[in-house]
């Protein structure tokens, strides 16, 4: 499977209170299940930074990724930017 990571930023319109957030990312959770089901999500991280969330996926499909980037613009609020990623042991035995 490739591994792709999804960097978001959540639009600072999108709320008035910090504790919205667990409602839209219950939401982008449950979307993302039911719609695109050969995404298998591995990994998600709150940073601190450009962007505030962090999530690392794997599928053979990347119409589903990108499915699931535009499911958290749209339900999440927020802008992202995806990127494919090869594990460093791996790029390294390719080079």
């Amino acid at each position: 499977m490739e591994r792709y990571v999804i960097l978001s930023k959540v639009s600072p319109d999108a709320l008035t209170e910090p504790e919205e957030f667990k409602g839209f990312a219950q939401t982008v959770k449950q979307k993302i299940k039911d719609e695109c089901p050969d995404v298998n999500w591995k990994e998600s991280y709150a940073v601190n930074g450009a962007y505030d969330v962090v999530d690392i996926v794997e599928s053979d499909d990347p119409s589903q990724v990108t499915r699931a980037a535009m499911i958290i613009r749209s339900y999440g609020h927020s802008e992202t930017q995806t990127m494919s990623a090869t594990p460093w042991d791996e790029f390294l035995e390719n080079l």
